[in-house]
């Protein structure tokens, strides 16, 4: 009851600051109205505004600065004019410029961005929550982005049919844009009302205009849009789009000698279908059979020192596409109801094979098919339903040319359903989550996974005093099942750990075959009007939640509360375009009532009027327990900590641009430090070529480094040590464009890491104040080093016998992964890729400096290539 009320305090407190900002200025709403035209009598995209059909309707502008300043006069002004006929709607731009020379007219793939643009959004649903957006930039490349959540998430993996010319003359410069309606969403009202925004991009002043106006301090984007009037008849188009698609592969590696699945190269050849079918005028069905991701960048490379699972972005077009709308996410990031890295997993299964057999083990598991259901209605209804079926996957064990099959993965179904619905004048909605995942479990080669695992969530927000203030939440439960080996092996799991010795609250029941947790988020703030920003969060997990089947939840058994109070400029002011400031305080208890945290948080950013850009923040952390350092050992305390880095970056409009960062960390008593280095330098020598160079260095310094755990008798030795880590990585990026449909891209990435062990103690008091009486070092008649076995004998009684081993815990990866993609979109929506990607990974020795590791582990040895021709073609029906 304690714990509960000094939550409740510490929320109220976060809640409770006031300011006395000044009331909005009364802004008006602006309407345009449209007009319908003939078929044929359809304006030619062309960039030029010649056509008389253009002439029905009027010309709307007047447009107002919104950055960096708002509600002044803009640098150069802008109008546009809209028509429609029963398939397509038209967006004709007039941006005027003084000096029509210094256009800056920058190529860039499709959602590049850069130059100078003009991008229309489109509330069709008109719920004041969600859009469509179109950019047009000057050199005439395409931006696309489907709108949610009032402006918070702008989704660039929609990529719809539409087109596009732009002109450059003495004005100026103009577009013509033309808009298949079957790519947008809307009722089948005989009259409608949709919302509207069009916004330019002025490059050399890095300025944005408006041509409704919305405050810096509004509480959204979408919200705040003006009125689209005239659409008088319109018919929902039944959107129907297939995508059927051929690659070939060829794979090269170094091939070793007697094993049968190395021989130095391999093809395939593979096919597929993607279509989007309009169910309803509202809801669309995304089918994927059989799909194939061979362009997808590789992911970076990283290491896991604490044992827990990394999250990795989702990147395949299919699970991109629309992704917000399967978006759970009920806590801190990135625990989410939903992880589509799921579908597709390397297969779970061990393999046993001896030193003498060669295995041939799938890297990932093949999707069969997946289907997504998912849109909005005129009633205010969003509806997500995927559903995906993953093929049993076998690994191949060769025994002197005898071949034999293990199964590593089973046949395995996933489940998603989402549901929203907005009430109270789209001020309010309230929405629900289902998930399921069901294996296949034949026999008792994979018990140790879970037969099946559900999830259910529902989710709340609401919204008063024109959006000023905000209250949202939601609740999610958990239920997996299995055999006893798997529910065993998930309380053993990092994520639960109910072997603590310590906890009293959780312990391993080798009976049971279920488990059911539950989860949540309360906020409560204000979030809009004025200079001030501030919000309380209450968050928990229960010991038994579970949901990385087919979500992601890094830890579980877990109360936190946040409070945060933020500050922000509103007008330029002295050399500022901007300056945000935020002030974050939270604390952390287990189920048990353990305080295992607090931490304060102040950091800033600041936008300067040339551009340039500086952030930066200071952390305090007096309090800090772990309940999973020990990976199942005594909840353990590590010494006070402060962190600070900062950050400048300059313009990005330069022909050459850099950032550049530091981070220092460092532990009370000197038990603990961390320092990185980040720099980026990017280099546009012509408008259509962009080379950018990320390079980072950290080291990592760490006394209190787990190791492993060892039994000394009838008791439990949780061994640390004194760990010093090394890290350097970069990133290369090269990008030409052609034309606005005919791109190459190179990306590159080196990664070496080094770490060694020294100092070996064992944990003694694992909660004491200073670090010092927390460990007891090995001395050299304690512990030893067994260059046989490759690692270190230890006699803690120091009799003569060896009372316990541990491995040699030093590491050294190396990696390397490049991919350079050839796109033509040779038409609307269909696309050839030439892919070539070179994968290295290797273990260096951890004594060699990181240069010499990057020599001999990279430039040293031979690549595995992946050469990949993929073709597809969309019909639109």
């Amino acid at each position: 009851m304690k714990i509960k009320q000094k939550i409740i305090f510490l929320v109220l407190i976060g809640i409770s600051f006031s300011s006395k900002a000044q009331l909005k200025d009364s802004i008006t709403k602006r309407s345009y109205t449209t007009k319908s035209i003939a078929s044929s009598e359809s304006p030619i995209i062309d960039g030029i505004l010649n056509d008389k059909s253009w002439d029905v309707v009027e010309w709307a502008g007047d447009f107002i600065e919104h950055e960096p300043d708002q509600n002044t006069e803009p640098s150069e002004q802008t109008k546009f004019k809209i028509i429609y006929d029963k398939n397509f709607i038209y967006f004709a731009f007039r941006c005027y410029d003084k000096d029509p020379k210094k256009i800056v007219k920058r190529l860039s793939r499709r959602d590049g961005f850069e130059g100078d643009w003009i991008e229309v959004n489109i509330d069709s649903y008109n719920d004041k929550r969600t859009g469509f957006s179109f950019t047009s930039s000057v050199s005439g490349v395409k931006g696309d982005e489907f709108i949610s959540n009032n402006g918070n998430n702008w989704d660039g993996s929609w990529n719809p049919i539409w087109y596009l010319k732009t002109n450059i003359d003495e004005e100026g410069w103009t577009a013509e844009v033309k808009v298949p309606l079957s790519q947008l969403k809307f009722g089948n009202n005989p009259e409608q009302v949709w919302g509207l925004q069009v916004q330019r991009r002025f490059f050399r002043a890095e300025e944005r205009s408006t041509w409704q106006r919305i405050p810096q301090d509004a509480p959204g984007w979408v919200s705040e849009f003006g009125e689209l009037k005239g659409l008088v008849n319109i018919e929902p188009q039944k959107q129907i789009e297939i995508q059927p698609f051929f690659a070939s592969q060829l794979n090269t590696y170094p091939k070793e000698e007697g094993n049968p699945f190395r021989d130095g190269s391999n093809t395939k050849i593979n096919g597929g279908l993607d279509a989007k079918i309009g169910i309803t005028n509202d809801l669309t069905l995304d089918l994927t059979i059989n799909p194939d991701f061979g362009q997808v960048d590789a992911d970076p490379a990283a290491i896991a020192l604490d044992g827990f699972q990394i999250f990795f972005e989702e990147r395949r077009p299919f699970f991109v596409e629309n992704k917000n709308i399967f978006d759970y996410r009920f806590a801190d990031n990135p625990d989410n109801l939903f992880y589509s890295r799921r579908i597709g997993r390397s297969p779970q299964g061990r393999v046993n094979a001896s030193n003498n057999e060669y295995v041939d083990r799938p890297t990932n598991t093949t999707i069969l098919g997946a289907a997504k259901f998912s849109g909005k209605t005129k009633n205010g209804w969003s509806l997500g339903i995927l559903e995906s079926l993953t093929d049993k996957e076998y690994a191949t064990i060769d025994t002197n040319g005898a071949q034999r099959q293990e199964l590593v993965e089973p046949l395995t179904n996933y489940f998603v359903g989402r549901a929203q619905k907005d009430f109270n004048n789209r001020n309010s909605f309230i929405g629900g989550i289902f998930t399921a995942t069901n294996r296949n479990l034949q026999g008792e080669e994979l018990n140790f996974l879970r037969k099946s695992a559900y999830s259910a969530g529902l989710d709340f927000q609401h919204n008063w005093k024109k959006r000023k203030y905000f209250f949202s939440g939601n609740i999610v439960a958990s239920r997996v099942e299995g055999s006893k080996e798997s529910i065993t092996a998930t309380q053993f799991n990092l994520t639960h750990l109910f072997q603590r010795v310590d906890a009293s609250h959780v312990d391993i029941d080798p009976n049971r075959t279920s488990l059911t947790g539950t989860g949540g988020r309360f906020e409560i703030g204000k979030s809009s009007v004025g200079h001030w920003r501030y919000r309380g969060i209450l968050i928990w997990r229960s010991p038994e939640l579970e949901l990385n089947d087919v979500g992601f939840l890094r830890q579980a058994d877990e109360l936190r509360q946040y409070a945060f109070l933020s500050y922000q400029t509103l007008k330029p002011f002295g050399k500022f375009r901007k300056i945000n400031t935020e002030f974050t305080q939270f604390s952390s208890y287990d189920f048990e009532g353990n305080f295992n945290r607090m931490q304060y948080e102040i950091g800033s950013y600041a936008n300067f009027k040339n551009n340039w850009g500086i952030n930066g923040s200071l952390v305090y952390k007096p309090i800090i327990y772990s309940n999973t350092i020990l990976q199942g050992g005594p909840r353990f305390r590590f010494s006070e900590e402060f962190l600070k880095n900062i950050f400048i970056n300059s313009d990005s409009r330069k022909k050459v641009s850099f950032r550049a960062g530091i981070v220092h960390s460092q532990g009370k008593e000197d038990s603990y430090s961390y320092l990185e280095y980040d720099f980026g330098v990017q280099y546009q020598p012509i408008n259509s070529f962009t080379i950018s160079l990320n390079p980072n260095y950290s080291i990592n310094k760490n006394k209190t480094q787990y190791v492993t755990e060892a039994i000394f008798g009838a008791d439990a030795r949780y061994i640390t040590a004194d760990l010093a880590q090394k890290t350097l990585s970069a990133t290369v990026r090269l990008d030409y464009t052609i034309n606005p449909n005919l791109t190459i891209q190179y990306y590159g990435q080196p990664f070496i890491s080094n770490g060694n062990y020294s100092s070996f103690n064992r944990v003694i008091n694992p909660t004491a104040d200073k670090y010092s009486d927390r460990i007891a070092s090995y001395t050299s008649n304690q512990i030893g080093f067994n260059s046989i076995d490759d690692g270190y004998d230890i006699d803690e009684n120091t009799d003569g016998v060896v009372d316990y081993s541990i491995g040699n815990p030093n590491f050294s990866q190396v990696s390397f992964n490049s991919n350079l993609v050839v796109r033509w979109e040779y038409i609307p929506g269909s696309e050839i890729f030439l892919v070539w990607s070179q994968g290295i990974f290797g273990q260096g020795n951890s004594k060699d400096d990181l240069l010499t590791g990057i020599n001999d582990q990279i430039f040293g040895r031979k690549p595995e290539n992946i050469f990949l021709i993929k073709a597809t073609y969309r019909f639109v029906l």
